[in-house]
């Protein structure tokens, strides 16, 4: 079986699945559910002195969509979107103390942890929220400097606001890391262009670790009506963010080699692993707890532990950042490896009757035949995108070695730009219409 758990910024984890800083964590009684439901870790919900973050929270909406934008009646898919508004706790940071206390017990008799959570309008409710928190046991604590609504809220420097300036983001965290003695987190914002730059400055200024990210700043509309959804701009999360976060996570893990918490995009397992991969040590769920409830979590760990089994992988080390480790740096590198050409299994392809292979070739690479897909791989660069849409598995790509390129199989040319560009006639509807069997049939 495989071993679940994590060393992190000097703390251990049973596994990598922490809850995140959101409305499950907003209440003591949820708290203590998220632990029962096996999180190695829950981050309270921002803990702030901002009365009106705390007033954003008590009219929070909520819009869960479809891939087509449409609301969402039932059971929800994996291809979600969170599209939101919420602020900080609606609880003021000092009435928290014996609930943070009782919860981190109850966190610890688990072999958990309690995170807090921090965002307040100036450095000095920055350095007490913190040292409150610290006061209580908790033994660590995120920087909110994610949070996409302080921006929308007249008067409120905070958020994604300071987390696009990496001089007050420095400043900040400077001022609390020096004030604590427990590892702080930063969580960062992707409303901006310079996640890497705010995350070193931050761990420069004391920070043990980064999360990356939190959510975006959307617009959601309803087209029926011409309106915004839930009144106009708000955080917008959801798996199809994954690809997005997992930029960052890469991206930190391969230029700064810090301690990463990924977040933003999560599921199930599957979104788990990729984060892990990607250069994550833990890795923080939300959203989905919030529209499959707390009971999601432990499918969430089990299916982690499968998914290890099955792949054999003894522990979360032997996977970590396996994949970012083994990204090209640049796509210099890339053009430097190994070309592959397309070869057809004409067994298993379903040509004439589907030529989406041929339509899908901008290289005029493939072409209709005489009841067959024909390959010219003098054309073919090996970009795959017939491998992906041929529903048959009648596609695979092969190694194009000094032999093929013996026979004429395309290489890159001397020079920056093509000669001799091609024209478009394979691909063409009546092209491959005229070379149809069943076009010359009914001729």
């Amino acid at each position: 079986m495989a071993d679940l758990k994590v060393d992190f910024c000097g703390l251990t984890f049973k596994n990598p699945m922490v809850v995140a800083s959101l409305e499950p964590t907003n209440s003591p009684d949820l708290i203590k559910q998220c632990f029962d439901a096996g999180a190695a870790g829950a981050i309270v919900k921002t803990l702030t002195d901002i009365e009106d973050m705390a007033r954003l929270t008590e009219n929070s909406k909520y819009c869960i969509m479809n891939d087509e934008g449409e609301i969402i009646h039932g059971k929800v898919p994996r291809d979600f979107v969170f599209y939101s508004r919420s602020g900080y706790s609606s609880t003021y940071y000092k009435d928290w103390i014996p609930y943070l206390k009782e919860c981190q017990a109850y966190a610890a008799e688990r072999g958990a942890h309690l995170i807090g959570s921090a965002g307040a309008r100036d450095i000095d409710g920055w350095v007490d929220i913190c040292r409150t928190i610290e006061d209580c046991g908790l033994p660590m604590v995120e920087l909110n400097f994610g949070c996409p609504h302080p921006a929308m809220m007249p008067g409120v420097h905070g958020g994604s606001m300071i987390g696009q300036e990496p001089e007050v983001a420095a400043a900040v965290t400077r001022a609390v890391t020096e004030a604590v003695k427990i590892p702080v987190m930063v969580k960062l914002t992707p409303d901006q262009a310079r996640p890497v730059e705010v995350a070193r400055a931050v761990m420069a200024a004391g920070a043990a670790a980064v999360t990356a990210t939190n959510r975006y700043t959307g617009f959601a509309i309803d087209i029926e009506t011409g309106t915004p959804r839930i009144g106009g701009p708000a955080g917008i999360g959801g798996t199809w963010t994954k690809p997005l976060s997992l930029r960052w996570v890469h991206r930190l893990h391969q230029d700064l080699g810090v301690p990463i918490s990924g977040s933003n995009g999560i599921f199930d397992h599957r979104d788990a692993v990729e984060f892990i991969m990607a250069g994550a040590g833990i890795v923080q769920i939300g959203s989905v707890l919030m529209i499959k409830g707390i009971k999601w979590l432990p499918k969430v760990v089990k299916g982690l532990e499968r998914f290890m089994d099955e792949h054999g992988y003894a522990d979360i080390p032997s996977m970590h950042a396996i994949a970012s480790n083994r990204a090209a740096k640049t796509y210099s590198d890339q053009f430097s490896r190994a070309r592959t050409h397309v070869a057809v299994d004409q067994a298993a392809c379903k040509n004439p009757s589907c030529t989406v292979c041929i339509q899908m070739c901008f290289y005029e690479a493939l072409s209709q035949g005489d009841g067959k897909i024909e390959v010219h791989p003098d054309a073919c660069i090996g970009c795959e995108l017939c491998l992906d849409v041929c529903p048959f598995g009648a596609i695979a790509m092969r190694p194009t070695g000094e032999a093929e390129y013996a026979e004429g199989y395309f290489s890159i040319p001397d020079g920056v730009f093509e000669k001799n560009k091609f024209t478009t006639t394979r691909n063409n509807p009546d092209s491959i219409g005229k070379q149809s069997p069943k076009k010359r049939a009914t001729a």
